[in-house]
């Protein structure tokens, strides 16, 4: 897609400079939702392909918090990004797009619950990874690598002594790593398995 037919249609967008070849464009946060109808019908943008949520650091101010849109087109093969900033670093709000994308569901619930960015009109806006009660918003930059210290579990996770255990996996390169020496192939005892017995009939290929 041209990056001057796209304007043609949107005055309001603002070219942004794109290393991907990909047509990027700043967006005002209350033409987001106008944007978004006019490359569905417009440009058959049949698809939001894509939110990823962005922190640009305390120093912003108000500039911190954003999120940045790839739309994509199934039949013409092509993507449009729009990248749409927050006016407010203390509570971040952007309008939902779940109206016109109803893709934009589980996008917006991880914005909101990795960053805290809230989706105004979103029809079910909760946390989708981890759980209602969690105070922080681990994707921040503040957030701290590590993790918090003393970090409340959900209620579900105290005093259950008959929830599944899980076996750890291996730390060193991941859980299905193997030595890149060839000294040993690849193994999917690496992953995590539960102990929990299985049935005397049971292979171990069905394990």
């Amino acid at each position: 897609m041209k990056e001057e037919i796209l304007l043609s249609e949107m005055a309001f967008l603002k070219p942004r400079r794109s290393v991907d070849g990909i047509p990027a464009f700043d967006c005002p946060k209350d033409s987001l939702v106008k944007a978004a109808k006019i490359l569905r019908d417009k440009f058959e943008c049949q698809s939001l392909a894509d939110i990823a949520s962005v922190d640009m650091g305390e120093d912003a101010g108000n500039a911190r918090f954003g999120a940045v849109y790839h739309f994509f087109s199934h039949t013409k093969k092509k993507y449009v990004r729009i990248v749409c900033m927050c006016e407010s670093g203390e509570r971040p709000v952007l309008p939902s797009l779940c109206s016109i994308y109803k893709g934009a569901d589980w996008h917006e619930r991880e914005a909101f619950d990795m960053m805290g960015i809230v989706f105004d009109g979103h029809p079910n806006l909760r946390r989708i990874l981890m759980w209602d009660t969690y105070p922080w918003h681990p994707l921040r930059k503040d957030f701290p690598l590590a993790g918090k210290e003393g970090s409340p579990l959900p209620p579900t996770f105290e005093d259950e002594d008959e929830a599944d255990k899980v076996i750890p996996a291996p730390l060193v390169g991941g859980p299905f790593h193997s030595p890149s020496d060839g000294t040993a192939p690849f193994s999917t005892q690496k992953e995590p398995r539960s102990v929990e017995k299985f049935p005397d009939n049971c292979t171990e290929a069905e394990q």
